[in-house]
């Protein structure tokens, strides 16, 4: 580990803003094959038949144990805890003590006194951080994504969504897979080994994200690819991977809510300069000097109804002060089909372009933030663009003031960086344009957000 911190790298910087938007690395990346068949089809199955995603590389995993599991968690999460336990998992958030959010993961329960928390670092980071500094009894076992890891991974993880995903696991299970409440784990048979399970359903249909050994990693792989043959399974790649949280309306990475403030001082200097946090890329046209104007709110990330005053923990003093504040409400937005096409088009003039494009998915940096305006106001902020086969549309999410956000509105997207760019060697230099796009709601599959809203 670097001896250096981000709060050395911060103060070397001058400004945390000019650290991460001429940060050199580009979007989060996922190291797994770009495409087994094309992603057209990949991007299709999760929503006609079946897909199967291999999660094994890209995520970090923290293992915590001990007696302290529990009040750990409630001290640090916006949840509640009073009904968590082994076999339960949820959406953990955590914020900094102004009540911005620092990260979020999946929290999954394996024992009463052992949990595991899955996602890109930075959450669990914060939690590893107290655990180890706040006199706890819990010990971290931290399995480092691919990227980071200078070993084997502890464990795979797949998950298996589509329509016909429930037929496909029960068939591989030999037989019906009974007792999956919506988040809720237990244990199906797959190749004769017994695989831990959480259910959930980012397609609308139930699924299940499946995980154990990573020896024991291509036997279950073949069992769930032979079960899928004639159920239209197909294996996902990266490319079909970027663009999936999109359409079930999960914004993947808000910049973490730690580069400011006297009390997270003692966090950025446990965190390394070589880490995730002090190497993530800020890329967009929504530009300010002052980092904090890119912090975010657990309700502007749609994180509201799970946000519980029944528990003391850090951020909850200024959260019960901004919950009867107007609040951003995350939407989706559809992008104009003929703004599109004339990015494009102007790949092939002589003299200025726009940014570049890329498909299936337009989020260059690790925080993409483009703004969102009416007019000459902006009213929102937009992020990670992708196009979605199963609508034929570039969409992207978005958190837009209350008076904006009704499905049917038309607004405007600012693409590209101002004054051509950045230092970021993804980026090219261009001239920004304005991309019309229409409200539309969140998530965008009606299936999903059906079975989201009657499982909160």
């Amino acid at each position: 580990m670097s001896s250096r911190s981000l709060e050395d790298k911060i103060k070397e910087v001058g400004n945390p803003v000019d650290m991460l938007r001429n940060a050199q690395i580009g979007p989060y990346e996922f190291p797994i094959k770009s495409e087994f068949s094309n992603w057209r089809d990949e991007q299709e199955a999760w929503n006609k038949t079946a897909v199967l995603f291999d999660q094994s590389y890209h995520m970090t995993d923290h293992y915590i144990e001990g007696p302290d599991v529990k009040r750990l968690l409630k001290d640090l999460g916006i949840n509640s805890f009073e009904t968590f336990g082994r076999n339960k998992a949820k959406q953990l958030v955590v914020c900094n003590y102004d009540g911005y959010v620092i990260g979020d993961a999946i929290l999954f329960g394996l024992e009463e006194d052992k949990v595991n928390i899955v996602n890109r670092p930075v959450a669990g980071n914060w939690v590893q951080f107290h655990a180890e500094t706040g006199g706890y009894d819990v010990k971290v076992d931290k399995d480092d994504r691919a990227l980071d890891n200078t070993g084997v991974r502890k464990g795979y993880r797949f998950e298996v969504q589509g329509p016909n995903a429930w037929e496909i696991l029960e068939k591989v299970n030999g037989g019906p897979i009974e007792g999956f409440k919506f988040f809720g784990m237990g244990e199906i048979t797959i190749a004769g080994r017994k695989v831990r399970a959480l259910r959930h359903g980012m397609a609308g249909a139930a699924g299940l994200e499946l995980f154990g050994p990573y020896e024991e990693r291509e036997d279950i792989r073949g069992a769930i690819l032979e079960a899928g043959r004639d159920l239209g399974l197909l294996e996902a790649g990266s490319k079909t991977y970027s663009t999936v949280a999109h359409e079930s309306g999960w914004i993947p990475s808000p910049l973490p809510a730690i580069f400011t403030g006297d009390k997270m001082k003692a966090f950025r200097e446990w965190l390394p300069a070589d880490g995730f946090e002090a190497n993530g890329s800020l890329g967009g046209s929504m530009v300010s000097d002052n980092v904090e104007d890119y912090y975010l709110t657990p309700w502007d990330l749609g994180y509201g109804h799970i946000l519980k005053f029944d528990h003391d923990f850090i951020g909850r003093e200024a959260l019960e002060k901004m919950k009867d504040q107007p609040h951003r409400k995350k939407m989706t937005l559809v992008w104009e089909p003929e703004d599109v096409i004339r990015i494009f088009a102007s790949l092939f003039n002589d003299g200025d372009r726009f940014k570049f494009m890329d498909m299936p998915a337009s989020h260059y940096a690790t925080y993409p933030y483009d703004m969102v305006v009416k007019g000459d106001r902006q009213v929102g902020i937009s992020c990670y663009p992708v196009y979605t086969s199963n609508y034929r549309r570039w969409i992207s999410l978005c958190m837009l003031d209350e008076s904006v956000a009704n499905v049917g509105d038309e607004l405007e997207i600012v693409w590209g960086e101002p004054g051509g760019g950045s230092d970021k060697p993804v980026v090219e230099r261009h001239i920004q344009t304005r991309v019309r796009a229409k409200v539309t709601d969140c998530p965008i599959s009606k299936t999903a957000r059906e079975v989201y809203r009657k499982n909160p």
